[in-house]
């Protein structure tokens, strides 16, 4: 969706209480998902916590002994957090900026809300030092693992939560949430369970894929997941990739980058995107008298990836900055993302700790099998593959 245009992310899942996990280097790539349930944090972060009197924020490693208390009161005094590439529309963006204000008294300002993670590196290099750059970065994994010189290491009071695998080291960047690649269908059309229904000749001209796939994460993860329901694997997207041209051959597939404002128009009544995108519609189309329906389709093993939180070690507002960060990875930020269909990185210790939203845990219903998960070089081998077999049609 044109809601925001994803650079590709290592792919991965984390289940409702267990999930596949990946390893690392001395940076590792962001991890691909949560160990199985982990115990709540007991202890403060084992960086050196800043004393209470005279804190350096723009080096703070931790919010000390003030907590989150202290961060926010600082970053208060600061009055604003500029965010980057945070529609309010994915992944509950938007009630998680006004429940942080509510809470902080913080203002937001939200600059290029479509923007993709390359963007933001860029824009953070262009207007450093005019205080109009980027606080606080979400990238996908690519993006993410090559910019590591321009994060501020940080780790917030809930880090204990989060698995050693979920996270870098020194706190230079933190998974936050995933989702899944889904198909979202007005439920006039039929039902729709497998990637192969969508080869149905009633389907011509109806189906849209979340952008192009050489380009955007959520079309790149769509051509993964189609490469799974045709044969191929991690290491083989080819599949994924003749599928789709049979869908565009055949009238199917159509050129549109959808939006809610294409679906509710009826111009792409068949979208594959993440769950935290399609998701949302259910509820947004309910008013228009569209049943949206949202399936992970069986013929496939799901497929997901976590995107990671950054502070910018250039941030205009440190503080403001590290107060976002303990926010989001707080009990009510985690709950925000997963009431907007996407999966938070606490989730196992939350669950653990009786704090998660078990409604809203229930509306996403997430699949209990095993993930596909793509290593950063086999992201780089199928990005290699797109570039030179992605010619039959133009996402835009």
């Amino acid at each position: 969706m044109q809601m925001k245009s994803r650079v590709f992310t290592a792919l991965a899942a984390m289940t409702v209480a267990v999930a596949a996990c990946g390893g690392g280097a001395a940076t590792p790539a962001p991890a691909t998902s949560a160990p199985a349930t982990a115990a709540p944090a007991t202890s403060a972060p084992a960086s050196a916590a800043p004393s209470e009197a005279a804190v350096d924020w723009k080096t703070a490693t931790s919010a000390g002994a003030g907590g989150m208390d202290a961060v926010c009161a600082a970053g208060k005094a600061e009055g604003t957090v500029n965010l980057i590439a945070t529609p309010p529309d994915w992944a509950n963006y938007g009630q998680m900026i006004t429940d942080f204000t509510a809470k902080t008294g913080i203002k937001v300002q939200s600059d290029q809300p479509d923007a993709g993670s390359q963007d933001e590196i860029n824009a953070a290099k262009q207007l450093a030092g005019t205080g109009r750059q980027p606080d606080i970065f979400d990238l996908g994994t690519a993006v993410a693992l090559a910019n590591t010189d321009m994060y501020a290491p940080y780790q917030a009071v809930t880090w204990g939560d989060i698995p050693d695998v979920n996270k870098e080291a020194t706190g230079l960047w933190t998974n936050n949430y995933t989702g899944f690649m889904t198909i979202g269908y007005d439920t006039s059309l039929g039902t729709i369970a497998k990637i192969a229904d969508l080869t149905d000749a009633k389907y011509k001209g109806k189906v849209a894929l979340n952008g192009d796939p050489t380009t955007a994460g959520a079309g790149f993860n769509g051509v993964v997941l189609a490469s799974v329901a045709n044969g191929g694997s991690a290491d083989d997207i080819a599949p994924g990739i003749a599928f789709f041209k049979t869908l565009a051959d055949s009238g199917n597939l159509i050129p549109v980058d959808p939006a809610p404002a294409t679906i509710a128009s009826g111009q792409t009544p068949i979208v594959i995107d993440w769950s935290y995108n399609n998701g949302p519609q259910i509820a947004a189309l309910e008013s228009a008298g569209i049943t949206w329906g949202v399936v992970v389709p069986s013929d496939a093993a799901p497929v997901a990836a976590y995107y990671n939180s950054a502070i910018n070690k250039d941030a205009a507002h440190p503080a403001a900055a590290r107060c976002w960060i303990e926010y989001v990875f707080s009990d009510a930020g985690q709950n925000t993302w997963l009431k907007g269909f996407a999966m938070p990185v606490r989730l196992a210790a939350m669950q653990t700790a009786g704090t998660i939203d078990k409604d809203a845990l229930a509306a996403i219903n997430p699949p209990t099998t095993a993930p596909v998960m793509l290593t950063p070089a086999q992201t780089d081998a199928a990005k290699a593959v797109l570039a030179e077999q992605w010619k039959f049609i133009t996402i835009k």
